[in-house]
């Protein structure tokens, strides 16, 4: 790969790590719950208003893609989320957190909206999936690494006064204005616009079949993927006894298993089918949720939990390649309709919220184990071509 490449690829991960920021909603959420004392439906509601944007901007941002560029819809997306990081720094009332999470699930929207087709336009068709998978071992590093700089923040360790675990909004909010004059200063050449498409032409692609099952493919993962993350420091909290600060923990078990998997996937995916890795995944993730639904003990519970994360590492980026390559003259629309599918994190939390409100923390595990279940199926007609 030549340097100038090898630089546009280096400013793409960047952002990529930037992308990682939204997964902090998970701890974030149960220190919110801790400090203000609320119950698990009315703290969900924090994950899912996040991930309720995706619903909202996704067809937009396709468009917006089609008049402005990917490029420059990815600087605007930087923006919004370098916002969403401020905003905490000022306190931590309800309303506070909620414009926070709001932008911040706005930002992420446009965001994955257009970075990930922009990989398109930075390498070659073939090495698309491995590359968008190795995107995701970069936006994992960000996403284990937010429970312990909140730990850490809680704790004292990082001296930065009053602000406690939310020291992690500052040292993000960092590293997005990095990304942000990096992108900036990064020459990429973008293909020609897509096909024309609006709102409707965009959502009328979910009469294709493949199209359709993609989508309730990505609201599926989502799900798993958030409900993981805010569900397991509680299941260590009921099943263990362990203190929010510790259980917060398994979250970072969870990203650093989730990023392991993606690395091992990226490298894996250069030799072996795309459609064989996701089938055994699914298969990983069905064990791993029935042993999270079963086992009492602290360790068996984070194994399980490392397992989850490693089945779930690379079932975004196959399914999201395998519909760009289905379609690739109408790569933005698909994307949008990819992303809206993330919209998964606002339906998942709050029927895991409800179901360990009524039965505990078993309860939400069922509902992933659902979703589990749903992607097991879409590996049986998964095709890459």
């Amino acid at each position: 790969m030549s340097l100038h490449k090898s630089l546009r690829l280096s400013a793409v991960l960047l952002c990529f790590f930037t992308m990682g920021f939204v997964d902090l909603v998970g701890i974030a959420t149960n220190y919110v719950q801790k400090d203000l004392g609320l119950t698990d439906a009315e703290a969900n509601l924090f994950p899912s208003l996040v991930f309720f944007w995706f619903l909202l901007f996704s067809v937009p941002t396709g468009i917006l893609m089609n008049r402005i560029g990917r490029k420059r819809t990815v600087e605007i997306s930087l923006l919004v989320t370098l916002a969403s990081l401020v905003l905490p720094l000022f306190g931590e009332s309800y309303g506070l957190m909620l414009a926070t999470f709001s932008l911040l699930g706005i930002g992420n929207a446009l965001m994955q909206t257009s970075l990930n087709p922009l990989v398109s336009n930075v390498v070659s068709k073939e090495r698309l999936t491995s590359t968008l998978t190795f995107g995701q071992f970069v936006k994992a590093i960000a996403s284990f690494v937010a429970p312990l700089l909140a730990a850490w923040g809680a704790m004292g360790g990082l001296p930065v006064p009053g602000l406690g675990w939310r020291t992690l909004f500052a040292v993000y909010g960092l590293i997005a204005v990095g990304a942000v004059l990096v992108l900036s200063a990064t020459p990429i050449r973008e293909q020609e616009a897509d096909e024309a498409c609006g709102f409707g032409s965009t959502l009328s692609l979910l009469r294709q079949p493949f199209v359709f099952l993609a989508f309730c493919g990505i609201l599926c993962h989502v799900g798993i993927d958030v409900g993981t993350n805010t569900t397991a420091p509680r299941l260590l909290m009921e099943r263990a006894g362990l203190s929010l600060e510790t259980a917060g923990l398994a979250t970072s078990i969870y990203f650093v298993c989730r990023t392991v998997g993606c690395l091992a996937g990226s490298a894996l995916m250069q030799r072996v089918q795309p459609r064989l890795v996701f089938g055994v995944s699914c298969v990983a993730m069905v064990v791993a949720l029935v042993s999270l639904a079963l086992l009492q003990s602290e360790a068996g519970l984070y194994v399980s939990i490392g397992l989850v994360g490693l089945a779930n590492s690379n079932i975004f980026p196959i399914i999201f390649a395998a519909a760009l390559n289905r379609t690739p003259r109408q790569a933005n629309a698909v994307s949008a309709l990819m992303i809206m599918g993330l919209f998964g994190g606002t339906i998942f939390p709050l029927l895991m919220g409800v179901a360990s409100d009524a039965v505990g923390q078993q309860g939400a595990v069922a509902v992933m184990a659902f979703a589990a279940v749903y992607l097991s199926f879409l590996a049986t007609r998964l095709q890459q071509k």
